[in-house]
């Protein structure tokens, strides 16, 4: 279990590492905080992981990875770190983990990469990435929804891109992190997805939410991106 345990922190220091990245708070971490015309934008965003292809183990979300276009250093490079307030985590291979992701960030472009993962079942310890590469433009003030993110391993074919390293083999195969590939789609869910938010951060209870949908999946450059990296 030792072993296990400091596996999974060497993983999770890593994570938060990756390419020299800035750990980044969510939004509304604590209840306190309030909305005011000075804020700077939040941006809302609920996304949903399973694992069909080996039930047994379930991704749970560890960091949102962003990035300004033609980032070189760690400010251009932000990981949204799951609090527990964005965590609805589950087991169930039907149902899978939902998140509640808030980020508040200055006026620009950016890349929304995609989602790092850890599944656990003793001995295995393994890691997923969720692709997304969604270009995003952040102008003004405001709460804005981007919408909802469903992410489901499924067995892969032919050369589609793995739901995670390869490295370890075992614990990656059985996992079905480097068998497995993932679909992703993004849909406007603010009908229901508005009222979970109002509910689980008080800040939000009176804000108008706008809406401005990341565009489709592309898969086609998940697959060119995975590929070249």
């Amino acid at each position: 279990m030792k072993k296990l345990l400091s596996f999974a922190a060497v993983l999770l220091v890593a994570v938060l590492g990756t390419g020299c990245a800035t750990k980044t708070k969510m939004a509304f971490e604590d209840d306190g905080e309030k909305l005011s015309d000075k804020s700077k934008p939040v941006l809302l965003m609920t996304a949903t992981i399973k694992n069909s292809y080996k039930p047994a183990y379930q991704p749970k979300v560890l960091v949102l990875h962003v990035e300004r276009p033609g980032a070189t250093d760690a400010k251009d490079r932000l990981n949204f770190v799951m609090d527990d307030k964005a965590k609805n985590e589950s087991d169930d291979a039907a149902k899978g983990s939902q998140y509640f992701i808030r980020m508040e960030l200055e006026p620009g472009s950016y890349d929304i990469k995609g989602m790092t993962s850890m599944a656990r079942s003793f001995p295995v310890i393994s890691s997923f990435f969720t692709p997304m590469h969604a270009l995003l433009e952040v102008k003004g003030s405001g709460v804005i929804y981007l919408g909802h993110v469903e992410a489901t391993v499924r067995e892969r074919q032919g050369n589609e891109f793995k739901a995670g390293p390869s490295i370890p083999l075992l614990d990656q195969a059985l996992s079905g992190a480097s068998g497995g590939t993932f679909d992703v789609t993004i849909t406007d869910a603010l009908a229901t997805d508005e009222a979970l938010f109002k509910s689980r951060f008080p800040a939000l209870k009176d804000a108008v939410i706008t809406k401005q949908i990341l565009p489709p999946f592309d898969r086609a450059k998940a697959q060119d991106w995975w590929e070249k990296n």
